[in-house]
């Protein structure tokens, strides 16, 4: 995969310099640098799992730096998983009209590649929770520490993306069912129209043919002198 597409420098610097009063400024950050991270690439696990990965490296480099100032580090790191959490929940919702629109076309989505996007959908959570935990095991002392306390509320809670990902693939499931049901209702009012006008059809033939043989025989009927 190629570089992921944002300012890691200035990710680090804005960590770095964060108050405890820039949380809402930290979050947008994130949430920008982990979309421009995706964008432009197929938006699969591995894609992902790079673009959380650098994310995760930048901002804990960062709030590392922090640490001297006094300000709380699992503070800044919670505003990181949040703002990656808000770039994820962009992510299934491109997913969600993506497959939603193939859906309302007649795709089946129990077709392979199909039916592995949704299952990839699936682990946009579980993604997030490897990538907190890669950052905190590739860290020492009080980061390690600020990662674990944000990974243990990420595992008591769990985050929106998670939430929003497998509602969202019930639904696409649901949508796909009622297709289904709605394509075979047009089938079947389609083979009845078919079966009633084969029985009209069957029904003139045999009229047809009736009148002919009726005709026929009075053509046969020798005339009375």
């Amino acid at each position: 995969m190629a570089k992921p597409m944002f300012d890691a420098d200035a990710l680090i610097s804005a960590f770095e310099t964060a108050t405890a009063q820039q949380g809402a400024q930290l979050k947008k950050a994130v949430s920008d640098a982990t979309l421009a991270s995706l964008q432009g690439r197929e938006l699969t696990l591995k894609n992902i799992r790079a673009a959380l990965k650098a994310v995760t490296d930048a901002a804990s480099a960062g709030a590392a730096k922090n640490l001297t100032s006094g300000v709380d580090a699992g503070a800044l790191l919670d505003q990181a998983v949040a703002g990656m959490d808000q770039a994820l929940l962009k992510a299934v919702e491109a997913n969600r009209v993506a497959l939603g629109q193939l859906v309302s076309q007649g795709a089946d989505l129990r077709e392979k590649h199909l039916k592995k996007a949704l299952d990839d959908l699936d682990k946009f959570e579980d993604t997030m929770f490897a990538a907190v935990r890669k950052a905190a095991a590739g860290v020492e002392g009080p980061m390690a520490g600020a990662w674990n306390q944000v990974l243990e509320k990420m595992q008591a809670g769990g985050t929106l993306s998670g939430a929003k990902a497998s509602t969202t693939v019930e639904q696409l499931a649901a949508q796909m069912q009622d297709a289904m049901r709605t394509s075979r209702a047009a089938s079947m009012r389609a083979a009845q129209a078919m079966a009633e006008s084969y029985t009209a059809m069957v029904s003139g033939v045999l009229l047809g043919m009736s009148d002919a043989l009726q005709s026929g025989a009075a053509k046969k009927t020798p005339a009375k002198k």
